[in-house]
């Protein structure tokens, strides 16, 4: 039986073979010393005996063996060779009295490579175990700027905790992510148990996933993993079964295709026209017939009461302007008090049930909701107030504050005679770098020698220090005051005398966004966008030039001032003045964007770090109080980045 299970294997082999050499490749199994012949190592290591998967067994220490093998360890040599026979006893033995000894094996960038035991890799791989003992030899390259490194490093951080080498990613930061959805405390090492539940939950999430297709992904099941968790978390995974894994799967499946893409996220920067032609036979259709026909019922769902909060009111402000535009064509009613996690999935069902067919989540704290949500009721359309996040399923929306407050910065540059001008921020999110630069940089347009004194109002335990400072006359704060509150802390202001003089307030005006994204329901251009992007995700970030983001100068303004910023706002709505372009120079020195370039949409937002004219620094997400770690962990700029030791 043996040798039939010989000539099997060399089929296998001989495929295998063919495959390689007609595609120009290395029909063999790849030899460890010629890939390290190209490269620096730091150290090697013993790490004694591990359980080691035989899919990433992927070759031999030395070029020895290597040609009896074909790239996937299957045997090529003939089968009445003295090898064959070799192969053909220790494939009876193996499945008569099972495995003794471990294989030796050297392990370079989770890689295995066999020192002693191919042959019995070989019967392994065509017997389908999935896992071998090994005594482990790592060999750990010198550290580089390459991603592939970098990645790596992350890796060796990981094992550290978790002891496990099955789960890989393929982009910087997904360990740390991984670690932080699992609940694993800071510095707190897995246990054997630990392991174990992971191990079999995994087993049951990889074989959905490769039943589905998932192997023909160009990314690892750790990736799809990821994904997976952020949508449905960590705890409710561990007892699902592999059907349960499937159904999800079938829901979200965009979310890994997507993964697959260069560029996972289409930015829309300017709303569609109002009216298109083809669209005019439409939108009289919806005149002259009743009022339901095209009525749509649109949910808000608020973190917070808009009686309480300024964030939840100025959403409250553009429901209520939705009402007055769309009479009898819209239906709109708020949920508010939503505490992710606890209440917003089951609030978004019933939202559903009674008929509302648009949501609109406005915290990044919804998201894995919002996606759950996507996932399993497909003819409902779900936006989440949010930056940069890639799912496809649901689409999000924000606006471009930066060119609101690059004004703010030149009033605040051409009224300062210190030249020190204050700034207070709140939640270090995407988009937060890029208000902050923007405001620093219109300062610096009209006064040289302005500097940006930088706090965070969400620090833990610290109170506000720059509103002391003699020195900053103009402090930027935040965008609105909570509703009812008599101060007067908001906006651009000057301090000094008995209470703060408010100059400019940059305004987000989200009843004009609200406005926009329902006249593409309506008039059809929703399923056109879809079908032009593909399975990218769709960011709908619009500026000042949509009317969605503004800023209102009180009287008391200088009329040079006001004229300055009647200047510059009409050159930033028809794009003659693009506040991230020419020579930028970060903290650090370091030069990040050239003369004569423009920043790209993509690194506007991602931006996390601060031009050399900003005093302080963005916070990491241990520094943050509660309330705001649980943004920064969905959207903080620092959220893939190592909590510093």
């Amino acid at each position: 039986m043996s040798y039939d299970e010989y000539s099997a294997a060399l089929k296998i082999a001989q495929k295998d073979y063919r495959a390689h050499i007609q595609k120009g490749d290395y029909p063999y199994l790849p030899a460890l010393d010629e890939i390290l012949s190209f490269v620096k190592v730091e150290y090697e290591i013993s790490i004694g005996t591990c359980e080691i998967p035989l899919e990433l067994i992927v070759g031999t220490r030395t070029r020895g063996r290597t040609n009896a093998f074909a790239s996937n360890f299957m045997p090529l040599l003939d089968s009445q060779s003295e090898f064959a026979g070799k192969w053909i006893h220790l494939c009876t033995s193996l499945q008569e009295e099972g495995l003794r000894d471990p294989i030796k094996v050297y392990e370079f960038m989770n890689r295995f490579y066999v020192l002693e035991g191919n042959k019995r890799v070989s019967v392994l791989k065509y017997l389908d175990a999935y896992s071998v003992p090994c005594s482990v030899i790592r060999v750990v390259p010198k550290r580089s700027k390459a991603k592939e490194n970098e990645i790596y490093y992350e890796f060796l951080d990981f094992y550290e905790i978790t002891r496990m080498n099955i789960v890989y990613f393929s982009e910087k930061g997904r360990f740390a992510k991984f670690l932080e959805l699992t609940g694993t405390p800071e510095g707190e090492e897995w246990t054997s148990d630990d392991r174990l539940e992971f191990y079999s939950l995994y087993t049951r999430f990889r074989k959905a996933f490769e039943a589905r297709g998932g192997n023909k992904l160009q990314i690892t099941v750790g990736d799809a993993l990821l994904t997976y968790m952020t949508v449905f978390g960590y705890q409710e995974m561990k007892q699902k079964s592999t059907q349960e894994f499937k159904k999800d799967l079938a829901t979200i499946w965009d979310e890994f295709v997507v993964l697959t893409e260069e560029k996972s996220i289409e930015l829309l920067m300017e709303p569609p026209k109002e009216e298109q032609p083809r669209n005019l036979y439409k939108n009289l259709l919806n005149l002259i017939l009743p009022d339901n026909a095209a009525k749509v019922k649109i949910a808000f769902l608020y973190e917070k009461n808009h009686r309480t909060s300024k964030w939840a009111y100025s959403h409250e402000l553009g429901r209520l302007y939705l009402e007055n535009v769309f009479p009898g064509q819209v239906e709109t009613k708020a949920f508010e008090n939503i505490v992710a996690g606890v209440n917003d999935l089951e609030t978004m069902e019933r939202a559903i049930a009674d008929g509302y067919n648009l949501l609109f989540t406005t915290s990044p704290v919804m998201i894995p909701s919002s996606l759950k949500i996507a996932g399993s009721h497909p003819d409902v359309k779900i936006l989440n107030c949010s930056l940069n996040t890639s799912h496809p399923t649901l689409r999000t929306y924000y606006a471009r504050m930066y060119e609101a407050k690059f004004l703010a910065g030149a009033i605040a540059g051409s009224m300062s005679h210190t030249n020190k001008i204050g700034y207070i921020a709140d939640y270090p999110i995407y988009g937060m770098a890029a208000n902050i630069n923007a405001f620093a940089m219109g300062a610096r347009m009209v006064n040289p020698d302005a500097k940006i004194y930088l706090d965070w109002s969400t620090l833990k335990g610290r109170k506000l220090w720059i509103t002391e400072d003699p020195e900053i006359n103009y402090i930027m704060d935040r965008d609105m005051t909570v509703p009812g509150e008599a101060s007067r802390r908001f906006g651009l202001y000057s301090v000094g005398g008995a209470t703060p003089d408010n100059l400019a307030m940059t305004t987000w005006h989200w009843g004009k966004l609200y406005e926009k994204i329902v006249r593409i329901v309506l008039n059809g251009t929703w399923k056109e966008d879809e079908a032009a992007t593909g399975s990218r995700a769709i960011n709908y970030w619009w500026g000042m030039s949509a009317g969605v983001v503004d800023l209102i100068c009180s009287q008391d303004m200088p009329k040079s001032t006001q004229r300055l910023v009647d200047l510059l706002r009409n050159n930033i709505c028809s794009e003659t003045l693009v506040p991230f372009s020419g020579e930028l120079i970060a903290q650090d020195g370091s030069v990040r964007n050239e003369a004569g370039q423009i920043v790209t949409p993509q690194d506007i937002i991602t931006m996390d770090w601060l031009v050399d004219n900003v005093v302080g620094e963005i916070p990491s997400v241990e520094e943050l109080n509660e309330e705001a770690q649980s943004v920064a962990r969905m959207q903080g700029l620092n959220r893939e980045q190592e909590p510093e030791g």
